[in-house]
């Protein structure tokens, strides 16, 4: 794993959770038919975004929207680099996606390969009537032709730049920051 160090953070808590009612209101606008939206996340972080999106919803609109999970450790196109044999983890969508208006979802959208990735994996469920991406950091840097609907915030970044989200749910703390990878010999020296 290469070494990081942190230049600044990005989003606090706070920041984070304006941002998500504030994406809770575009979904809203701009949904048809509420009894047809379903959130999917994409695991890991994908999923509290999704789980949390659909709670500020529920407050808002007094709606239940049903939330899946998606591991999409299989249908990744790295997978030679990300280990010798991924565990299938059974996919957590307890509801049909045909027909739904699905909303993915994800926490840094990166070059696509990990949408595009989810989007073979959900299909896998059959055909919904329309998806659309929703990301909490949108950091440029695309290889495939893959643009979110819903973006919370873009970041310009650079090469070495990484965007780190961290969610309570997952790592005992809530924020997003911008760190650096460093290499070996300037690492030694910090």
């Amino acid at each position: 794993m290469p070494t990081v160090r942190e230049k600044k953070q990005l989003m606090s808590a706070s920041e984070i959770d304006r941002t998500l009612v504030r994406l809770a209101h575009e979904v809203l606008e701009k949904t048809q038919d509420l009894n047809q939206l379903a959130f999917v996340g994409v695991k890991r972080r994908g999923v509290p975004l999704a789980q949390r999106l659909a709670a500020k919803i529920e407050a808002l609109e007094t709606i239940r929207i049903p939330v899946g999970i998606l591991d999409i450790s299989l249908y990744r196109d790295d997978l030679s680099t990300i280990g010798e044999r991924p565990v299938l983890n059974a996919k957590q969508i307890d509801f049909s996606v045909v027909g739904k208006d699905i909303v993915l979802m994800d926490d840094v959208l990166y070059t696509g390969r990990t949408v595009r990735s989810a989007l073979d994996a959900l299909f896998d469920h059959g055909r919904p009537a329309r998806v659309q991406l929703l990301v909490l950091i949108d950091r440029g840097h695309r290889e495939l032709p893959i643009e979110a609907r819903y973006v919370g915030r873009m970041v310009q970044t650079g090469k070495r730049e990484i965007i780190e989200v961290k969610f309570q749910e997952i790592d005992n703390q809530e924020k997003v920051l911008l760190v650096e990878r460093i290499d070996e010999t300037e690492a030694a020296t910090q």
